[in-house]
């Protein structure tokens, strides 16, 4: 991995499972990572602990986007902020979360991508950006309507931004993860109705941790994926297989 040393890479989302799993890997492998999200406090305490930067900005605001990224010098990006959201069938959701859940997971994705990427074709080097999507874009998932629905617009997002950067040398990929059981996901996948079926219906019939999303994120954004763009990579043990 010493293709980050002297590389910069942006994290949103970096107070999160997956974000922190993915800024402590960035790190070790010599990047200098910029950890970003909402909470000053959180962020402070995780780049005391892994020697990240801390950047704080709100995902939902344009200007507040725009102030934090435009002009920085970075050669990848993660995209990993997002919100759950609710669990409600198309007939009982509220559309106030769903709205939310697309202004955060898609929109939010998006500003970043719009202002990292001008950057990154102004300092002419190329890059990588990994959008933190789910398994939930690719299959239907009982009362995912609008979390599904915010990462299959995040995957659409991808292949567009893959097909636009490329010519600049910038390559742009999904990851798809499966059920990482967090006390935030327990209440719902911890259920033995909900997560039994599940389990039994992936081949590797386990949980994802932490880990096993941001190994696949580290590869995306390294040389050895050099020739790897527009793509929605399933980390799911096998689940949309079937």
């Amino acid at each position: 991995m010493a293709d980050f040393l002297g590389r910069t890479v942006l994290v949103t989302g970096a107070t999160g499972g997956i974000g922190g799993a993915t800024v402590r890997r960035l790190v070790d492998a010599g990047a200098d990572v910029l950890a970003g999200g909402r909470s000053v406090d959180s962020l402070e305490k995780l780049a005391s602990a892994t020697g990240a930067r801390a950047l704080a900005f709100d995902l939902e605001s344009e200007d507040s986007v725009r102030e934090a990224v435009d002009g920085l010098d970075l050669y990848g990006v993660v995209n990993c902020g997002g919100w759950g959201g609710e669990i409600a069938t198309p007939q009982d959701t509220d559309i106030d979360v769903f709205d939310k859940v697309m202004r955060v997971n898609a929109r939010g994705a998006l500003l970043v991508i719009k202002y990292a990427a001008r950057s990154m074709i102004r300092a002419g080097q190329g890059g990588s950006i990994v959008n933190v999507s789910s398994q939930a874009s690719l299959v239907a998932l009982h009362g995912h309507i609008s979390y599904g629905s915010s990462k299959a617009a995040l995957d659409n997002i991808t292949r567009v931004s893959a097909l636009e950067l490329g010519r600049y040398g910038i390559r742009v990929n999904s990851i798809n993860p499966t059920v990482v059981m967090t006390p935030m996901s327990e209440w719902y996948w911890g259920r033995s109705d909900i997560g039994g079926p599940f389990l039994e219906a992936m081949p590797l019939h386990r949980w994802a941790t932490e880990d096993d999303i941001a190994g696949p994120i580290v590869f995306l954004l390294s040389d050895d994926a050099a020739m790897i763009s527009g793509v929605s990579l399933p980390v799911d043990g096998g689940y949309s297989c079937q």
